[in-house]
């Protein structure tokens, strides 16, 4: 087995991957810029809900657009191969200090990218027509130890197998949500948009998903069913991106499925875009293999094991909570669990102290719409909001205040029901990795995985 994934193949899979990695996060970085969400998310808002363990990372105020510089060049100079262990590394850090300023903007595909630009810190990406490898040639080599690009190819495998076996609920499988809710108000669209008003339509979509998320790392990788697999890969993501808002996450796994095509579809790639832009054959054509001290290469073996490995058992430490996942959320993040439910919940908290005053808080007077919209149906994001206002009114003179909570959320189409026991001091309580026994019993169980 160590002599399979040290074996020497071509470096052009791990430069195509690179290059369109590193152009599609610029796209992405741009994408923020033109839109003024930089502004939007991480400038405006009066507080913040940082990542449990994550407290430290703090919002940078009018610096942010430089955060945001730093990203946006460092993507460009990744996906170019200049200075390229720097840029990746900054890549890294400015992107995964964005991801980790605020909760309200999580999504599973920042986190998948966090990972990405942290195993290209350690991966040869540069030695094969970079920029990098034409100024120096003594890194300059079309060869590279095989487990480069298997461990790329795993870290997609286990997002798409992950994301199919978090379908396997009977919500998804057997009532066809959150799909139920969401298609039928596409209809709208055009050419298609009649389609969603059939009832069967929602129920084929749910399980086409299911059975394309756990197939599709298996037919990328072998090789007769390899160009129907990567038809699918772009039109389902092709579907996604048209009928939800996810941004570029679609585009950013059409060009990450290529990293399971042979090294010949990628030279191919390559020798195209020398001719295009007239580049010079010592670009592509070292006929070397780019060797590790044998030191290092056993401990990056180890250390990506640990990492892949990691990604497969996270996902389950939800079985270590009581009650239902997508209720509680406890364990939900981090876990490739990607559009598996609708909720949609309201939240009027209430803060009283020793002396005898009360009021109850208008939420748009400290949050914004977006932050108010996803602490109302999670758990830990309540519990930081009464912090917030436990610590405010203690500033405005309350004398131990006391913040109370009544939220109601409906989950999946489900009638809406108190998320928080009302009657529990939030104040008081704790923000731990333990469970929450404030959060109320959803009595409803969804059956699967």
């Amino acid at each position: 087995m160590i002599r399979l994934l040290q074996r020497p193949v071509s470096a052009a899979p791990l430069a195509v991957f690179r290059i369109a990695f590193g152009v599609m996060l610029f796209l992405s970085m741009v994408r923020f810029w033109s839109k003024g969400w930089i502004y939007e998310l991480y400038i405006k808002p009066k507080y913040f809900f940082p990542f449990y363990g994550f407290e430290f990372v703090k919002p940078l105020g009018e610096n942010t657009y430089f955060l945001f510089a730093l990203c946006t060049i460092s993507a460009l100079l990744v996906a170019f191969g200049l200075f390229y262990k720097f840029a990746s590394t900054c890549l890294f850090l400015s992107f995964t200090y964005i991801e980790l300023i605020d909760k309200s903007t999580y999504l599973n595909h920042y986190y998948f990218v966090s990972v990405v630009c942290f195993l290209l810190i350690f991966l040869p990406a540069h030695v094969y027509f970079s920029v990098d490898s034409y100024r120096s040639k003594e890194i300059l080599a079309d060869k590279i130890p095989a487990w480069c690009i298997i461990s790329l190819q795993l870290l997609v495998g286990i997002l798409y197998f992950y994301a199919g076996l978090a379908k396997l609920n009977s919500d998804w499988l057997l009532n066809a949500l959150p799909l139920k809710i969401w298609l039928p108000a596409r209809n709208d669209m055009p050419l298609i948009g009649f389609l969603f008003d059939y009832k069967w339509i929602p129920f084929a979509f749910s399980w086409f998903g299911c059975l394309y998320d756990l197939t599709i790392p298996f037919l990328l990788t072998y090789r007769k069913t390899r160009p129907f697999a990567f038809l699918a890969v772009v039109i389902f993501h092709g579907l996604t991106a048209v009928l939800f808002p996810i941004g570029m996450f679609p585009y950013i796994m059409i060009v990450a499925a290529l990293i399971f095509f042979p090294w010949d579809f990628h030279l191919q790639i390559i020798k195209s875009v020398s001719a295009l832009f007239h580049l010079r054959g010592t670009f592509i054509s070292p006929g070397k293999t780019y060797c590790f001290s044998a030191f290092r290469h056993s401990v990056l073996l180890v250390f990506f094991s640990i990492i892949l490995l990691i990604q497969m058992i996270l996902p389950f430490r939800y079985l270590l909570y009581p009650g239902e996942l997508f209720w509680t959320e406890e364990g939900y993040r981090f876990s490739w669990r990607v559009m598996l439910m609708e909720k949609a919940g309201y939240t009027q908290f209430q803060v009283r102290d020793n002396s005898g005053k009360s009021l109850i808080i208008n939420n748009n007077l400290f949050l914004t719409t977006l932050q108010e919209k996803m602490m109302s149906t999670q758990p830990d994001m309540i519990l930081q909001y009464a912090h917030i206002l436990r610590d405010h009114y203690a500033r405005q003179g309350f004398v131990n205040p006391k913040i109370y909570v009544d939220s109601y959320v409906a989950l999946n189409g489900r009638l809406g029901k108190p998320l928080v026991s009302p009657d529990v001091n939030l104040a008081e309580q704790k923000e731990s990795f333990q469970h929450k026994l404030w959060i109320t019993p959803l009595e409803d169980e969804i059956k699967g995985l």
